[in-house]
């Protein structure tokens, strides 16, 4: 299932939305190696380019675990070895370290505006506009930034907790935007949203009701497990994170005036729509 659009009118612009959106594809498109040729087969020093750019930029469990650069010898284990979890406890002093002056924690932060590639970016992209400009709607602006970032932090915090030793950076904005998908859960359960469905060969396009599909996008992440390259914990922790922050909010009488506001603006824009139809 694809979400592509939801029945769920905003009051205001979401510009921080659009803002975060556009700090990672304008990141993916200038900054990182791979936005200019996702669509080419790289050349192997093309690809030596990222992956030092991810080495050099990029979160890493071992290096938040160790509070330090990763070095030359757990790189190359990793890279040329398959070595994914080739931290070392102790290290010589004399050892060599390609980026000795990374701050591994502001690496956490940028993570959150990197991707894998054009597919990566796109879903992401597409997740965040549906379900992200409500949640700014209703937060606030500067509050939905705090909140996007906290969430990628959870997240990150807990990928770090279950694969504490992992050499392989973490690049995306999933787990935050994982937040914000839980925190529209608890605010917004029978929205519909328009999805793309594929049976067989044949597209269909329902409006479902945004509980089912963020249940199964949640469930769904199980199914991966460690050995993958997807960052599964990160997805669920941001989740679960947004699910218990959202709960909080509606605990607010005011938030919570504010949002039933909102559902009676959703269901005037569903009976319009719906006698426009009939109409018609």
């Amino acid at each position: 299932m694809i979400p592509i659009s939801d029945d769920n009118p905003t009051r205001r612009r979401p510009f921080m939305t659009l803002l975060v959106g556009l700090a990672c594809v304008v990141t993916f498109l200038y900054v990182q190696p791979s936005g200019t040729r996702s669509f080419d087969l790289t050349t192997e020093g093309e690809q030596l380019e990222e992956i030092e750019f991810g080495y050099e930029y990029a979160a890493v469990p071992c290096e938040l675990t160790e509070d330090r650069a990763l070095t030359a010898q757990e790189i190359r284990a990793t890279v040329a070895g398959g070595n994914t979890e080739a931290c070392l406890e102790h290290t010589p002093a004399s050892v060599f370290v390609p980026f000795p002056d990374k701050n591994v924690w502001l690496a956490a932060i940028v993570s959150m505006f990197l991707h894998a590639g054009w597919i990566h970016l796109i879903g992401n992209m597409l997740f965040l506009w549906i379900f992200g400009n409500n949640v700014e709607d209703q937060m606030g602006r500067i509050p939905f930034v705090l909140f996007y970032l906290v969430s990628g932090a959870v997240a990150t915090a807990a990928h770090v907790m279950v694969q504490p030793s992992s050499t392989v950076p973490l690049v995306g904005a999933s787990g935050a935007i994982a937040g914000l998908m839980g925190a529209y859960l608890v605010w917004f359960p029978w929205v519909r949203v328009r999805t793309v469905i594929v049976l067989g060969l044949v597209p269909v396009w329902p409006r479902l009701p945004a509980a089912p599909i963020l249940l199964v996008w949640f469930g769904s992440q199980f199914l991966v497990g460690n050995e993958s390259s997807v960052a599964w914990m990160a997805h669920v922790a941001g989740f679960v994170f947004g699910i218990v922050a959202g709960l909080i909010a509606r605990g607010d009488s005011d938030f919570e005036r504010s949002l039933q506001l909102q559902h009676r603006r959703i269901r005037a824009t569903a009976s319009k729509r719906k006698g426009q139809q009939l109409a018609n």
